[in-house]
């Protein structure tokens, strides 16, 4: 990772996520005395987050295959093996999934990710364009903020069941309820504090290493118009990865997982 200030930024959010996965586990620990602490605990903070991070991934990707390395997408290959030596990545898994929409993502670790590009995005986009939305999902996995972001949205859901538990009664539920939405949405702010800033990054990684910014904001701005024109086949969690969110509803973007486009653009035609 070459941003100092996001590795800063990713350490302060995961030390709070795990504080908040560890009291949670606690409280969950309580109600079941029977059981013990420990077993609990290590639960809840070994088996757990890989359960999910594994389950994230896989939600993520349902309904992606591999993309063929036949003429038609050979160039995409050969642009993804290109930028990935030049930043000491393996080259990671390409996948093609239908989006509805042109969008691209990446998802997993260093040295065992994917990059997932939908079709329409393949159709739209010039060489040059695809090229800088490619390097801009590497640069995701070079900086290891994927596994963040699915790590971060399970570690919301245990929250809110957690607290939803602590407070419940035949008397408040309703109460309890509201409750467990708040701790989710606290969570989801952190989550969001690394999300859109990770863009920015992955915007500024892939305009050094294409040599240009213009051909990824072309690229936004195509995917952007694009997306007006489709509809999104997306869940939650595809979404909070991909390139540029579709999802244009009042609560998104309240919440939103990206930077708002304009700023982008601008970053990246200084």
């Amino acid at each position: 990772m070459r941003n100092a200030q996001l590795k800063m930024r990713m350490i302060l959010v995961g030390t709070i996520l795990f504080a908040l996965y560890f009291g949670a586990a606690l409280v969950l620990a309580s109600m079941f005395p029977g059981i013990g602490l420990v077993p609990i605990l290590l639960l809840a903070l070994v088996v757990l987050p890989v359960a999910q991070y594994k389950i994230g991934k896989w939600l993520t990707l349902r309904g992606a295959e591999p993309l063929p390395e036949d003429r038609q997408y050979q160039h995409i290959h050969q642009m993804t093996e290109s930028l990935s030596e030049d930043m000491g990545l393996e080259k990671p898994k390409l996948m093609i999934k239908d989006m509805g929409v042109p969008n691209a993502f990446a998802t997993g670790r260093k040295g065992a990710g994917v990059v997932c590009v939908s079709p329409q995005l393949v159709q739209l986009l010039d060489r040059d364009e695809l090229e800088g939305v490619i390097a801009h999902e590497l640069a995701h996995l070079n900086n290891r903020d994927t596994v963040m972001m699915v790590l971060g949205q399970s570690v919301g859901l245990i929250v809110s069941y957690a607290v939803f538990f602590l407070l419940r009664d035949d008397n408040n539920f309703f109460v309890a309820y509201a409750a467990s939405i708040a701790a989710q949405m606290l969570t989801l702010i952190f989550v969001m504090a690394i999300s859109r800033y990770r863009e920015y990054v992955a915007d500024a990684d892939a305009k050094r290493y294409t040599g240009n910014g213009e051909p990824l904001a072309r690229a936004l701005e195509k995917i952007s118009r694009g997306a007006e024109q489709g509809e999104a086949k997306m869940n939650d969690s595809a979404s909070a990865l991909c390139i540029l969110s579709v999802d244009r509803s009042a609560l998104k973007r309240i919440f939103a997982t990206h930077p708002p486009t304009e700023k982008r653009l601008q970053r990246l035609r200084e």
